[in-house]
């Protein structure tokens, strides 16, 4: 038992382990675990389509006000409790429970924007992960999922067109991307089709003379300059700690997501797409480091990311051998089960069975299969206590423990709630500096208020 102060109060972190000192694992997707999801290759017993319940709008509509109330009991039985816990303990409160039912609303909004499919297009999604599995698994990388990513080629041919908004200057990129899947993956011919995603875009804001980078990859509904410029404070890491910074455009957002056929999103319900997405994500990235490091040979190079792209920066952490630090906010750990949590099926929907069987291809492309290689000293993850989107014990616990227990601040918030906290704001500094990323800020500065000109 540890006590740690959070945002000037003291709480308890408890941890619960196994008998060989480990902690217990969470409970995997749709009550299988990897071993069930693994060695079924079976259809559904019977078809979706006949066995699929029927909507339930009212449920949903009061959904989130019934979820937030059992958040604020079981907090509540938590703080209470004498025994051994995962994660810290704040003292619930009704401005905690409100953080909560913000992210409550926003998942209610994600699932408006991206509906389940109806029971014949998710017959094909379920063929599709069967396909997967003996694709994959004869490839070698259900077992072996390093050997999935890819690494790009050079960007040789990178536009940067300088832009100049409210009295600053930066960049936008445009690239060609150059992702491809493997000749017979399944979905492949569907991930080519979409057009926009073939070209990379970013911005970048960058000082004259040489100076560290820091790349920051975004969350999901993002990709567009004002949200992105603001939410990662880049003037302050501009401007303040004199870095350059780089901000690449993940697919099927922003600019990358125009013309797209309805559905198309990352992350979405369809798992091959959001397979394709994760490898095209981790292959521009790693692009624009290949391009960084071809204009500054011996520059520093961190990586920040944000739920979404917190995973995205979780996965190139642990294929980039040189990175000198990387910041993980809110980070997903495991995409499919993520969005099995977030599915709102019901228990007895038979599309249950496909996020289920899913589960080894969220594995493989997920950090918690890879070992990192940010140094143990560059290594930093914040979280939300009362995060109902990334959910911090199944998600963040999980991914804090896989990469050896490195600094972590957890804040008394949402998922959404770290652009308003100061302590986080602090700790990225603070990491920046520690990692040795930035040299000679002025400590005076560390808090980094949020700077609301986007440009």
């Amino acid at each position: 038992m540890e006590r740690m102060p959070i945002f000037g109060q003291t709480v308890t972190r408890r941890v619960t382990k196994d008998s060989c000192g480990r902690p217990r694992p969470a409970a995997s997707v749709g009550g299988m675990d990897s071993s069930d999801a693994a060695g079924s290759s079976r259809p559904l017993r019977r078809s979706v389509v006949d066995r699929v319940p029927g909507s339930a709008p009212v449920r949903n509509v009061i959904g989130p006000l019934t979820r937030t109330g059992r958040y604020y009991a079981r907090s509540w039985r938590d703080y209470l409790d004498d025994g051994p816990q995962q994660m810290p303990i704040a003292r619930p409160t009704v401005a905690l429970a409100a953080e909560a039912l913000r992210d409550e609303v926003v998942l209610l909004g994600l699932r408006a924007r991206r509906p389940v499919s109806d029971p014949q297009a998710f017959e094909r999604i379920h063929a599709e992960v069967l396909a997967a599995l003996e694709f994959y698994g004869a490839g070698g990388w259900l077992d072996k999922p390093k050997g999935f990513f890819r690494a790009p080629g050079r960007l040789d041919e990178l536009e940067v067109r300088p832009v100049q908004r409210r009295n600053r200057s930066y960049f936008r990129l445009r690239w060609n991307s150059g992702y491809r899947p493997r000749r017979d993956e399944p979905g492949a011919d569907r991930w080519l089709g979409y057009q926009a995603v073939s070209h990379g875009y970013g911005l970048m804001l960058r000082h004259r003379e040489p100076r560290p980078w820091l790349v920051c990859v975004h969350g999901t509904e993002m990709g567009r300059a004002a949200i992105d410029l603001a939410l990662f404070r880049a003037w302050y890491l501009h401007e303040r700690l004199g870095l350059n910074v780089v901000l690449p455009v993940l697919p099927l957002h922003g600019p990358r997501a125009k013309g797209l056929p309805k559905g198309a999103v990352f992350p979405g319900e369809d798992v091959l797409d959001d397979i394709h997405a994760t490898a095209n994500a981790v292959w521009d990235v790693r692009g624009v480091l290949g391009w960084i490091r071809a204009q500054e040979p011996d520059a520093s190079i961190g990586i920040y990311g944000l739920s979404l792209g917190g995973f995205v920066a979780a996965l190139v952490a642990s294929l980039d051998d040189h990175l000198t630090c990387a910041v993980l906010g809110v980070p997903v750990a495991d995409l499919i089960e993520l969005l099995g949590r977030h599915s709102g099926l019901s228990q007895d929907d038979p599309r249950r069975e496909t996020i289920a069987l899913a589960t080894p291809l969220g594995r493989m492309i997920s950090p918690l299969s890879l070992t990192p290689k940010v140094p143990m000293s560059g290594r930093f993850i914040y979280a939300g206590l009362a995060d109902q989107v990334v959910h911090p014990r199944e998600q963040v616990n999980r991914l804090w423990d896989h990469w050896g227990r490195p600094e972590i601040e957890w804040y008394r918030g949402g998922h959404a709630g770290f652009f308003q906290s100061r302590p986080v704001q602090q700790f990225v500094t603070d990491a920046l500096i520690q990692s040795g990323l930035v040299t000679g800020a002025d400590p005076a500065d560390r808090s980094g208020r949020p700077d609301t000109q986007t440009g």
